[in-house]
């Protein structure tokens, strides 16, 4: 009898056991499945005579869009003569080939947008060391050009889909540790004028054209193709911690940064409301000489992770759904072993939103790493005051930039990746611009500036605060482009109302 009330009380915890894990997935898997059931594909195409950006709020009608005619005897020359025609013509050329920059400066109202996406051919110098790419190709088509060859990239954005013109025009940076901007990357690169002349720059040759047109925003002319340094692919092996924020920068340099196979790595912040940047998950990837390379292939999962994070626009819930599925769950499912490549290998359509009403909104912040506490601190108080809706905050670092003029690394700085939600409504702009002017101000009180490729929502004077050389930039721009045929959205707003008294 005795062992009989034993078999039974096992029997009732399992069964007690499976209700629970029953009663536990019941709410996940519905979640889940609303999320993925509402994820579909409401944006309009562009109208024609219009274009538009990332952020989906510049819908902008212009004169003409113009495809470089890749299949011409001189393609070049073609370019030359529409520069021209646009110069005698009295109108204004912005250039432009994703479009994921979101405050216009790849358009200008009534103007020519010259479209670089077919300018895409792409060589390995003979030495192997550089790769030598028309600015229209993607970081996509330069993964698939160099894995086969065992080459890597060296500096790029977290995700594949911009263009090599477009990452050399806002200098964009990675998680590659211990590197600067992708400028450091660059050996040189033609440069189409205003006038139409090509030249070559480098630190060498052309060198203040180098400095500026790099981060330069189309301002100063069309980058044809560039010289990038590349690097071996390698094998990597994932490490995470999860910790506290404030034993973050401490755990980074004992448990990463002292490990001389670290070479990318970056952190994510627990956004759900009741934690609020309270803990952060470091993720290290460190090279692993032995084993062999994984193959590039195709991203895992992308409707679950589509489902996870899009639910995380939702509520609370689904936030903290996401933090516990990243934190416990897929690195459990996803292993540790991965290739260079296959990290960098991740589109933006993996996550980007897709809603008729709503759409998605970058910022960056650049602070040194001795304010980063504080300024972490401010985001707690700031983010909440605005109700903003937050979907995510990666932490990067970002070595100084040496080669731009109009640089955001002056020094070695920690890079705040977040993304919004917006209302596409007048008062989900409103709400949006007065977060934004609250979150550049806490940036600069801490010694850092904002990144300049996104909504331009910073005040005439914030915009000086940040950027004290902007002036000199500008300057510099009527110099080299004195009929001012470069023009965007962001040189109408921070430039042309600038100009120094002649």
């Amino acid at each position: 009898m005795a062992a009989q009330k034993r078999k039974n009380r096992i029997w009732f915890i399992l069964l007690a056991c499976l209700i629970t894990l029953v009663v536990l997935s019941i709410r996940p898997l519905i979640h889940l499945l609303d999320s993925g059931s509402e994820d579909t594909n409401e944006r309009q195409p562009t109208p024609a005579g219009y274009v538009d950006d990332a952020s989906r709020l510049n819908l902008t009608k212009v004169d003409e869009v113009w495809h470089i005619p890749v299949d011409h005897q001189d393609p070049e020359g073609q370019i030359a003569q529409l520069l021209a025609k646009a110069k005698s013509e009295r109108r204004r050329v912005s250039i432009a080939a994703r479009q994921h920059s979101m405050g216009g400066h790849t358009i200008y109202p009534g103007g020519v947008v010259l479209n670089m996406s077919r300018w895409n051919k792409m060589a390995l110098d003979p030495g192997g060391h550089l790769l030598d790419v028309q600015a229209g190709a993607t970081w996509e088509e330069v993964i698939a050009y160099l894995d086969p060859r065992g080459l890597s990239v060296d500096v790029m954005q977290s995700n594949h889909s911009f263009s090599i013109g477009g990452s050399l025009s806002v200098n964009c940076h990675g998680w590659q540790y211990n590197r600067g901007p992708v400028a450091a990357t660059v050996e040189s690169f033609r440069l189409m004028k205003a006038d139409g002349q090509i030249v070559r720059c480098s630190r060498s040759e052309n060198r203040e054209l180098f400095s500026l047109a790099l981060g330069g925003y189309g301002l100063f002319g069309i980058i044809l193709d560039s010289k990038l340094r590349i690097r071996a692919n390698e094998r990597y092996r994932l490490e995470q911690h999860l910790v506290p924020v404030g034993q973050a920068l401490s755990t980074f340099d004992s448990k990463v940064k002292a490990k001389a196979e670290l070479q990318m790595v970056y952190a994510r912040m627990n956004i759900v409301p009741q934690t609020f940047l309270q803990d952060v998950i470091i993720n290290a990837f460190f090279h692993e000489p032995n084993g062999e390379i994984p193959k590039l292939g195709e991203v895992d999962s992308v409707k679950l992770k589509r489902a996870l994070f899009r639910g995380s626009e939702k509520d609370d819930y689904g936030k903290k759904l996401r933090w516990q599925a990243e934190t416990r769950v897929q690195p459990l499912l996803r292993g540790e072993i991965f290739s260079r490549n296959e990290l960098l290998n991740v589109g933006v359509e993996v996550f980007e939103n897709r809603s008729s009403d709503s759409t998605d909104i970058l910022h960056e912040y650049f602070v040194p790493r001795h304010h980063l506490p504080a300024f972490v601190a401010s985001l707690r108080t700031i983010i909440p005051k605005h109700q903003a809706n937050l979907l995510n905050v990666t932490v990067r670092t970002v070595n100084e930039d040496k080669d731009t003029f109009l640089r955001y690394a002056d020094q070695p700085m920690a890079a705040l990746v977040m993304l919004f939600v917006q209302e596409k409504t007048s008062h989900g702009e409103a709400k949006m611009q007065a977060l934004t002017q609250d979150l550049i101000d806490a940036a600069i009180k801490h010694g850092g500036r904002y990144y300049l490729p996104y909504r331009l929502h910073a005040t005439q004077q914030q915009f000086h605060r940040a950027y004290a050389q902007a002036q000199k930039f500008f300057d510099k721009k009527r110099e080299f482009d004195p009929d001012e045929l470069f023009q965007n959205m962001f040189y109408i707003k921070y430039g042309r109302a600038n100009k120094t008294p002649q």
